[in-house]
């Protein structure tokens, strides 16, 4: 079994029933709806087909609703704007029809927190410009570049601190019907400090929605406060594409190593995004190029690794997975497992000495009971060679579960206080559904007060001899 996550985008390309069970089959853990697209109403038949595919095939994956954010942008262009290096153009707060180099902005008021010798970059930073001179309401720019700008293209400001919020009307909006369709991972877009995840937070709160926050790295504010981000977000997105836009796409594969390992460090699950086989959406085939940067996130410690126009209007959607779940599979073979962390408390201390006695006794598989996740996580955290199966006592921790490294949800049961019990009632589900033999060996995290996160205590190994002791309370 594959234990790099995937994760892909629905779109036109994809909204079938059959082709979502098609995509289940192939490998896909965690289906991405993109709300910067589409309207409440299709998403809503989207999340339908996806957990009606999941309940016809009796496997269950998560949906990651990816919230749009203040997304900045120029205005209308009339046809496409020929810019030439070394001429000047005007980035203002209101259009001018009469003036064919004057570009206004979807928010206004960056204008004025733009200063003179500071960079401004156009449509994923393929036109590139610096703030020569300023006025009341408009930003006169030198271009460093040629290219032709066309309308609504995206503007990136990788050298100004911007004070907007992260979260917009629309973003509250979608977050209320999140809450109404049960998703289970919400993605917020342009995360630049940690007060951006607590406003979303308590936006989610009001609506009683405890999805999984997962926040994407897309700006270098992001990166500057990297840890702090961490710290109030259930994990971390890599979004290349601003993040190429920002700071040069030279810079990538140092800047997505840094963000990994520190997520890796935190456990908190990431997400690789972005081009990950683009060559795909027109060809059955990917580049070299294309295997080799999916093996490298992996080679990083990514824990999934996502699809985007591959899968929203590419013409080979179903073979981008299969190329994505043969290269992870490749590379785990050689994968450097049993990383090695400093515990970061006594939970995460049991889970790093369960991994270690895994790889000593050689046992086939580590089962984590697991409430909210954590302890299943804290496993993963030190990338063991064994497979990972979580035992959860909640249905939306079992599909969060779907997004992290190695983890396998097993099956959700009721939460019982007492340890030998609950081994009881496991064993025996797993043989009655002739899940395993008796001569299978394991080793089972828990602990002896279920339902605190962070509360795992206990390491029980169980072989032949230990599960016919198990059975033999008969509760």
């Amino acid at each position: 079994m594959r234990k790099t996550k995937i994760v892909i985008t629905l779109g036109p390309a994809t909204s079938d029933l059959e082709m979502i069970k098609t995509l289940i089959v192939k490998g896909v853990n965690v289906f991405r709806l993109n709300f910067s697209h589409g309207t409440h109403e299709e998403h809503a038949k989207s999340i339908h087909k996806i957990r009606l595919a999941s309940k016809e095939l009796g496997r269950e994956v998560a949906i990651l609703q990816d919230i749009s954010g203040p997304k900045v942008r120029i205005g209308k262009v009339a046809g496409g704007l020929k810019l030439q290096k070394g001429e000047m153009i005007v980035l203002a707060k209101e259009a001018d029809d009469n003036d064919t180099h004057l570009l206004d902005i979807s928010y206004p008021i960056i204008v004025d927190m733009v200063n003179i010798g500071e960079e401004v970059f156009f449509a994923d930073g393929t036109i590139r410009s610096v703030v020569v001179d300023k006025s009341e309401g408009k930003l006169f720019l030198k271009l460093l570049t040629d290219g032709v700008l066309s309308s609504h293209k995206g503007v990136n400001f990788p050298k100004t601190k911007l004070s907007i919020s992260a979260i917009t009307a629309k973003d509250e909006a979608d977050l209320a019907f999140g809450a109404r369709h049960d998703i289970d991972i919400v993605a917020l877009s342009f995360v630049q400090t940690a007060e951006d995840i607590k406003k979303a937070r308590d936006i989610m709160h009001k609506e009683q929605f405890d999805a999984m926050v997962i926040s994407k790295i897309e700006t270098s504010a992001a990166i500057d406060n990297l840890n702090d981000i961490l710290q109030v977000s259930d994990g971390v997105m890599v979004a290349r594409g601003d993040l190429g836009a920002e700071f040069g796409v030279t810079k990538l594969p140092r800047i997505q190593k840094h963000i990994i390992a520190i997520a890796n460090a935190a456990n908190k699950p990431t997400i690789t995004a972005t081009q990950m086989l683009t060559s795909m959406k027109e060809n059955p085939f990917p580049t070299r190029a294309e295997v080799s940067d999916i093996a490298n996130a992996v080679y990083d410690g990514t824990d999934a690794v996502m699809l985007s126009d591959e899968t929203t209007i590419g013409k080979f959607p179903i073979q981008a997975v299969e190329v994505l779940h043969e290269s992870i599979k490749d590379v785990e073979v050689n994968y450097p497992y049993l990383k090695e962390f400093k515990s970061a408390n006594s939970s995460d201390a049991v889970a790093k000495a369960a991994v270690q006695l895994s790889a000593s006794l050689q046992k086939e598989a580590l089962v984590a009971f697991t409430t909210t996740g954590y302890s299943a996580q804290a496993l993963s955290k030190y990338r063991p060679k064994e497979h990972i199966y979580a035992v959860s006592h909640s249905l939306q921790t079992h599909r969060r579960l779907s997004l992290v490294w190695g983890i396998h949800p097993l099956f959700v049961m009721e939460s019982l206080n007492n340890p030998t019990r609950l081994l009881y009632h496991f064993v025996k589900k797993l043989l009655d559904e002739k899940r395993i033999e008796k001569t299978k060996r394991f080793i089972v995290t828990m602990a002896d007060d279920q339902g605190k996160k962070g509360s795992t205590n206990i390491i029980r190994l169980l072989d032949k001899e230990a599960i016919d002791r198990v059975l033999s309370y008969e509760f």
